[in-house]
């Protein structure tokens, strides 16, 4: 008989993961908090099925560093610098604020100043799948209020890890806090300089040996690696050397397919993580103590989104983005969880400590879709007070001219494929003035594109990220000049998954495929088959001298000939 506790943890929590997962995402709730109850009852603290704890932390271990290696590869200083007037002061002002008010009420009830202090960052951080999902739900992530979202997060993000550098000093203060700073800077130093080079040049050559399978694990190799070494070698924490890889692989070249590539890995360990946390929940610990959970919960759901809601008041901006900040932070999540388990690990919170962290977590995300869709609907009414109707006139102004360099910005049109098809459709764009972003899976095309100024992104278009990352949803039109049928389909379901809106013009192989393809999505499709026949047809009577007229005659009418299948078929679906 083997003994496979690893096995049969999995098993019983991606299971419970699963089956909770579904009921919360049925009740309109996030999926993190089914993840976080099935921990909880296949935990050591509840009656029942038990999972191996110690396992499950392990298996979380991985997906603390895919997830902070997730954070470094899409960190983008140019999306922080597009709004940072407002992110930047703004959320640092309202994490400070939290914090302190956080760490008042902790060491108001007993616990030092540098417990309540890690509590407060703990809970000062929102998380941003949550308010990612909340802005998928309404529809606003493309929207100026979810562009501000995004980059106030992305600055708590910046501040989560300068956190997970900091605390370990914190810890060792008075025994040898300058060498621990020594081995960050060298942390920091290796990765950025040595790193920057090496990885990209690596990924780039397994990029070229067309490997699918290679590239993958590539990427895993240089995330689980680089956060274990940051971990051995120089005693940093394997969260910062995550988040450092994937900074370093983020300047590669195929930056898009390693984060498509790491997508799905990344979020069954997340999972994992998110279960294991449940797991170490002691729910009796919190009852036993409800004023602090009560107090956390007050300036998780009250003092954090009150704070947001002015700070973007009094900076100039709009009701409605105030409204959607205040909304969405009001909830903590990964992070917070990441920060309170190390704090606890180094002997700076009590026992208490995350287990305050995940109950306060449970609760706020469990509210915060009710809580959003609450706070939005204030927004008519708050509109209409005067001082707000004539900010609302100078700020759509302001927007207007915002959203027409926005639209000069933003491609006319993507194209999938560089071969010879490719290439003729992007120069027929050229002469128009269009220049499309080109989707390539040849590195080496990308490389050369992208030297003669061209906008060429290195990725597999069946992908959704790659599609995203192209900024399909900003295009009018997607051209795949795939010559395979079965990817070409694939490509459009993507598509459609993405930019549901997007004009989308494929070729397909045989004029028998047409039905998968207007299922599929496509609005304009041409067949080989159809273009073989016409240039046959052209060739064979530019052979025997016929009149150019006559030939251009004859041609259009093969090629309508297959036009009355596709309305058909357009007509029945």
């Amino acid at each position: 008989m083997h003994e496979i506790p690893l096995i049969t943890t999995i098993a019983l929590a991606l299971s419970a993961a699963l089956f909770f997962g579904l009921i919360v995402r049925r009740l309109g709730l996030s999926p993190i908090v089914g993840y976080l109850i099935a921990g909880v009852l296949i935990g050591p603290y509840t009656p029942g099925v038990v999972g191996d704890a110690k396992i499950a932390s392990q298996l979380a271990e991985i997906g603390v560093i895919l997830l902070m290696f997730g954070v470094g590869l899409h960190f983008s200083f140019r999306d922080l610098l597009a709004v940072r007037s407002l992110a930047i002061p703004g959320a640092l002002a309202q994490s400070t604020a939290a914090t302190l008010a956080c760490m008042g009420l902790a060491v108001a009830i007993g616990w030092s100043w540098r417990s309540g202090l890690i509590l407060g960052i703990a809970v000062s951080v929102a998380s941003t799948v949550v308010v990612l999902r909340a802005l998928l739900d309404h529809g606003i992530v493309e929207t100026a209020e979810g562009h501000i979202a995004m980059g106030w997060l992305v600055v708590q993000d910046i501040v989560t890890v300068l956190v997970l550098v900091l605390v370990p000093a914190v810890a060792a203060a008075g025994s040898a806090p300058n060498i621990g700073h020594t081995v960050v800077v060298a942390v920091v130093a290796i990765m950025m300089l040595a790193g920057a080079r090496f990885v990209p040049w690596l990924l780039l050559r397994v990029a070229r040996l067309r490997s699918g399978e290679l590239f993958t694990l590539a990427v895993l190799v240089i995330a689980i690696c680089v956060a274990t070494v940051s971990y051995v070698a120089f005693g940093a924490s394997m969260a910062l050397g995550a988040f450092l890889g994937g900074m370093v692989v983020g300047q590669s070249k195929v930056s898009d397919q390693a984060g498509a590539d790491i997508l799905p890995m990344r979020n069954v360990f997340t999972v994992l993580f998110f279960v294991s946390v449940g797991m170490l929940f002691n729910w009796r610990a919190v009852i036993a103590a409800p004023v602090l959970l009560i107090g956390v919960l007050g300036i998780i759901l009250v003092v954090t989104p009150l704070l947001a809601f002015l700070i973007v008041i009094v900076s100039g901006h709009a009701v409605k983005t105030a409204l959607t900040l205040a909304a969405g932070l009001g909830q903590i999540g990964e992070f917070s969880f990441i920060v309170a388990g190390m704090a606890k690990s180094l002997g700076l919170m009590p026992d208490s400590g995350p287990n305050l962290v995940v109950g306060a977590a449970i609760i706020s995300i469990s509210l915060n879709p009710l809580i959003f869709r609450w706070v939005l609907d204030l927004e008519p009414r708050l509109s209409k007070l005067p001082w707000v109707a004539t900010r609302s006139e100078k700020l759509g102004a302001r927007a207007n001219v915002i959203a027409e360099t926005r639209l000069q910005e933003d491609p006319g049109a993507i194209v999938v494929g560089y071969g010879p098809v490719g290439q003729t459709v992007t120069r027929l764009l050229a002469e128009f003035e269009i220049n499309p972003v080109i989707v390539e899976t040849n590195v080496d095309v990308v490389l050369e594109l992208q030297q003669r100024g061209k906008q060429a992104r290195f990725g597999d278009a069946r992908r959704p990220e790659i599609l995203r990352a192209a900024r399909l949803d900003a295009a009018a039109y997607l051209l795949v000049t795939v010559p395979h049928a079965d990817i070409s389909l694939r490509i459009i379901q993507a598509a459609r998954e993405v930019a549901p809106l997007v004009r989308i013009i494929t070729r397909a192989e045989y004029i028998n495929q047409s039905e998968a393809f207007i299922q599929a999505g496509a609005a304009i499709i041409r067949y080989d088959e159809a273009e073989s026949a016409a240039a046959l047809a052209e060739a064979l009577l530019q052979d025997i001298d016929v009149p150019t007229e006559r030939i251009n005659a004859i041609v259009s009418k093969i090629r309508n000939e297959f036009a009355p299948v596709r309305r058909s078929l357009m007509n029945e679906s």
